[in-house]
């Protein structure tokens, strides 16, 4: 009689960890592991290069402050070569760096002290992304209805009319569902390299798109949150 073969699990999928704070690596190592990931840890930009050419992992998680050189350089360099989601760690008040790092090529931001809730969510939500998953031709959510093939937007059954601007505006939100996007990213997307600075058209729009997608008489937007002074992300 032949013994069966046992499969091994699945090897848990690699995060580099880039900082050189021991406390923060340990906390990240303790959550990731408890989340399903292996923790790679660096504790320099020069490290976390020479880790990630040797064996590249599937994400990382890069603090902005390194001892040799920055986050925002440390995430240009990877993003000369690879595509996986980059995590950004920062500081409360670091909203320049913030957008720095997301202009680099971080696919998202958590503020140190960060919840880990939040950041395991950020990082599986960064990953399915980053899976290639085909494009939805319509998103429905609770009260709201986006037909991106028919360019058609119902709230609570109602159609809603948009305006160019307002839709492809909403287009670019809708697609990268749940990441955050800067001000200059989405200005550059929706009207042009040359409207990238035009930080207050964005939000005037922004305050339209919402009065008329977002739940009447709510007091905090259910879809398009702020994070102030770097961007707009889409939620749901």
């Amino acid at each position: 009689m032949s013994t069966p073969q046992v499969s091994s699990p699945p090897a848990a999928p690699r995060v580099l960890v880039v900082d050189d704070e021991p406390q923060i690596v340990r906390a990240l190592k303790v959550v990731l592991r408890e989340a399903g990931f292996q923790a790679v840890p660096a504790e320099t930009a020069s490290e976390a290069l020479d880790l990630a050419a040797v064996r590249p992992p599937e994400a990382a998680i890069i603090d902005l402050v390194l001892p040799d050189f920055d986050g925002v350089e440390l995430t240009r360099r990877l993003r000369e070569w690879s595509e996986m989601p980059i995590l950004v760690l920062s500081a409360v008040g670091e909203e320049e760096q913030k957008v720095r790092a997301l202009e680099a090529g971080a696919d998202d931001y958590i503020t140190k002290p960060f919840g880990t809730r939040e950041l395991v969510a950020r990082l599986q939500a960064a990953l399915r992304r980053a899976g290639g998953a085909e494009e939805e031709p319509s998103i429905v959510l609770k009260g709201l209805e986006i037909d991106l093939a028919a360019r058609l937007v119902r709230r609570e059954g109602d159609v809603v009319h948009l305006t160019p601007i307002e839709f492809d505006l909403l287009r670019v939100l809708v697609r990268n569902r749940g990441r955050l996007m800067t001000h200059r990213k989405l200005l550059g997307e929706v009207w042009g390299p040359g409207y990238a600075d035009d930080v207050q058209a964005l939000r005037t729009h922004i305050a339209r798109l919402r009065a008329k997608i977002e739940p009447a008489g709510g007091a905090m937007p259910r879809y398009i949150v702020t994070d102030p002074g770097v961007g707009y992300r889409f939620t749901g």
